[in-house]
């Protein structure tokens, strides 16, 4: 067997042996969003009654925003979910820093609009050509793009140019805007009066409360069908909350961890100290971190300060913080090799262990009943 195809079933197994041991279906915490998993927060419900209430309406613009992980794409993909109007025609953008013309090639090309030439004008009278043909078979298109703080403004005054596209004075497509809080300046620039206008509702999304994490979780354990009762302590919820903020991503990042560890370790109830032991070993982590404990804090000192390159001080200080970063590396690393280390010993003990199960198994299965003299003599 190649070493590809056993690392591969390794890994099937240890997968299988963690859901197991909490009964899992699926596991809870992953990093891509899932509507299944949609956990309504007070705040996340609010933003998901505008964005119902802009369908509603069919017109203008709805806009969220909030921080990176509070959850804005999982919205969009439960709106999309949700949406049981086959008169809607959904398409979903995630983008990246595109001009106008970008713009509407990446709208053609989610609608999938045939256009004929490459101008910018063609463009423009493929994608019209396109609403007009589902206005008549009683239908509009629904634009739901993310990442927004990543357009220039020139690109998202292009989306107010689309909204003009109109028919018996009703609008054939309608956008929603969802974005970091980088959208919020964008859309308050001055000369973005125009589309601030045509905006009809606006949400921004925050970090979850200590008892809406508390919630969060033992909601996407049960969607997973856990079958332990009180994993987490009480108060191991609220150090999870300061651990994370509240922010569902670094959420999800750090419970899955936990669970892990859980597994790893038998643990029926995953108390303080273990989760202050999981927070300390992710602290020197690159990614996944907890806390905003940026390398990115050294930047203002170079960003916004006259560095002299050939002075001596300044050299050093450079050799300094390249120390420091060596060091943050060098015990991420260490940290990374010894938990694999220790993953793997456990892995091991713990397929042993499952092979002894189902030998004994499949030995009771095998071995013939006994036939006593009595047995024989009450047969005769």
């Amino acid at each position: 067997m190649r070493k590809t195809e056993s690392t591969s079933i390794s890994v099937k197994v240890f997968s299988s042996m963690y859901e197991n041991y909490y009964g899992f279906k699926e596991r809870p915490f992953q990093l891509s969003p899932d509507p299944r998993f949609f956990f309504a927060s007070s705040n996340h419900q609010r933003a998901m009654s505008y964005l119902q209430y802009g369908l509603d309406q069919g017109e203008g613009f709805i806009v969220v925003t909030g921080p990176i992980g509070t959850g804005k794409t999982t919205i969009a993909r439960n709106l999309l979910n949700n949406i049981a109007d086959d008169s809607i025609i959904a398409a979903q953008l995630v983008t990246t820093k595109l001009d106008p013309k970008e713009l509407l090639e990446l709208v053609a090309s989610e609608f999938k609009i045939t256009v004929k030439g490459s101008s910018k004008a063609e463009l423009l009278q493929s994608i019209e050509q396109f609403l007009i043909d589902l206005n008549r078979q009683g239908k509009r298109a629904l634009l739901i793009v993310d990442e927004a703080q990543n357009l220039p403004i020139e690109t998202v005054e292009e989306l107010r140019m689309l909204s003009n596209f109109q028919l018996d004075n009703k609008p054939l497509i309608q956008s929603f805007l969802l974005g970091q809080e980088e959208l919020k300046d964008i859309i308050q620039a001055p000369n973005m009066e125009q589309f601030r206008q045509r905006i009809i509702a606006s949400a921004h999304l925050k970090p979850l409360s200590n008892e809406e994490v508390k919630e969060y979780i033992n909601h996407r354990l049960n969607q997973a069908d856990c079958n332990k009762e009180d994993l987490f302590s009480d108060d191991g919820f609220t150090v999870i909350h300061e651990m994370t903020l509240g922010v569902p991503r670094k959420i999800n990042i750090f419970v899955d961890r936990l669970l892990l560890f859980g597994f790893l370790e038998e643990l029926t109830c995953i108390n303080v100290d273990a989760i202050n032991e999981v927070a300390e070993e992710m602290q020197v982590e690159l990614t996944g971190s907890l806390h905003n404990k940026k390398l990115a804090s050294i930047e203002p000192s170079l960003a916004h300060t006259q560095v002299e390159v050939n002075s001596a001080e300044n050299v050093e200080n450079v050799k300094e913080i390249l120390r420091e970063v060596e060091e943050i590396l060098e015990s991420s690393i260490k940290q990374k090799i010894k938990m694999a280390r220790y993953v793997d010993k456990l892995l091991k003990q713990k397929s042993r262990l499952y092979a002894e199960a189902n030998t004994e198994q499949l030995d009771e299965k095998s071995t013939p009943q006994e036939v006593t003299q009595s047995d024989v003599s009450n047969n005769t």
